[in-house]
């Protein structure tokens, strides 16, 4: 944690400036000063002033492009578009570094060919939160889960989104298959990108255990990694 990431979490407390930056990240691709004006209908002026300051903070990352479709002499100038950064940012008071600790855990099971273990014991933790997801959707908020209660009806598929969406999965609708939903950030990201064959199978247990646990038996976890994104599609099982 960085003084400078201090300073860039805390431009997201600016209301407007926070939902500036949510339309971005929604939008999953680039936006520009024109679309986000009249997402959040503020005057293009301040949103470029805002749009700008989040930049500069290293939240999003700008480019400049024409948008017309067209080239040359009367094609307009280029637009300048807005996405989410890369860098990946986390506020902890005292400062950890549980990503250090990640990554040579994650390396140690590498070298010693502990997948099998590692994604048991995922399995394992996901069906445990499946089945207190299950358990809670099925009680008022103001119950206590029983040991030993049986669980209520199994969750749907919008229900399993909406509460990966809390867990920083960010669901979306598959453009491709109605049925099914793509996981737009990964939440192991920067150890997926360091040791992939670890953290995306630990990932892809964790994701079917917590269908397992939630008694969501029409609901399968696959892996169909993109360019972006995790790599597990979340589907009805008829679809492949």
């Amino acid at each position: 944690m960085t003084e400078s990431g201090i300073d860039a979490v805390g431009l997201l407390s600016d209301p407007l400036r926070r939902r500036l930056y949510d339309f971005v990240v929604e939008s999953g691709g680039e936006v520009s000063r024109a679309e986000a004006a009249e997402a959040v209908g503020a005057q293009r002026t301040l949103v470029a002033f805002h749009l700008d300051k989040l930049a500069a903070a290293g939240l999003l990352d700008v480019a400049r492009r024409k948008v017309s479709g067209r080239d040359g002499p009367g094609s307009g100038r280029p637009a300048k578009l807005y996405r989410r950064a890369e860098r990946q940012l986390s506020v902890q008071l005292p400062p950890r570094d549980y990503e250090t600790a990640a990554l040579v855990l994650a390396e140690a099971v590498r070298r010693h060919g502990a997948e099998e273990a590692l994604h048991q014991a995922a399995r394992e933790e996901g069906v445990r939160r499946g089945a207190a997801l299950r358990a809670a959707a099925d009680r008022p908020r103001s119950s206590s889960p029983t040991a030993g209660e049986p669980a209520g009806d199994a969750l749907s598929l919008d229900d399993l989104a909406r509460h990966l969406e809390r867990l920083g999965y960010e669901p979306v609708p598959d453009p491709d298959h109605a049925d099914a939903v793509r996981l737009r950030n990964c939440p192991f990201h920067t150890l997926a990108r360091d040791v992939p064959p670890v953290a995306c199978g630990m990932n892809l247990e964790l994701l079917r255990g917590l269908l397992e646990g939630a008694g969501a038996e029409e609901v399968t976890a696959r892996m169909a990694p993109l360019r972006e994104g995790c790599c597990v599609r979340l589907s009805k099982n008829k679809i492949y």
